[in-house]
C-alpha cells in the first residue's frame, strides 16, 4: 500500500493505557513506527499531546469500545485532525 501522508497516528485506547503509534516520513520511503504507552490520568494524555506535537504529527486515528475515548479526544482536539473509528472496522 502506497503511503498518503508524511506524518500520521493511530492510538489504541484503554480503560488504563493509550499505546500511540506515530508513522513519520518521505512518501516514497516506508516509515519506522515510533510506538509508545502512556496512561490515561490527565498529565499523561497532555504527554501524549507534547509527543505528538513534537513529532509534527497533526492527524491522528483512534481506535476504542465504550467511552475510554471520549478524555483522549478531549485533551487532543484543539491540536489535531481527530478520527474515532470501530476496532471491528479497522485495521
Amino acid at each position: 500500500m502506497d503511503a498518503v501522508r508524511a506524518c500520521c497516528a493511530g492510538m489504541d485506547i484503554h480503560q488504563e493505557t493509550v499505546v500511540v503509534c506515530i508513522l513519520r516520513g518521505p512518501l516514497d520511503i516506508k516509515p519506522r513506527p515510533q510506538i509508545r504507552t502512556f496512561g490515561t490520568t490527565t498529565k499523561e494524555l497532555l504527554q501524549v499531546q507534547d509527543w505528538l506535537t513534537e513529532n509534527e504529527c497533526k492527524e491522528v486515528a483512534m481506535e476504542s469500545t465504550g467511552v475510554f475515548w471520549k478524555p483522549v479526544w478531549n485533551v487532543l482536539e484543539t491540536s489535531c485532525k481527530l478520527t474515532l473509528a470501530n476496532p471491528k472496522h479497522i485495521k
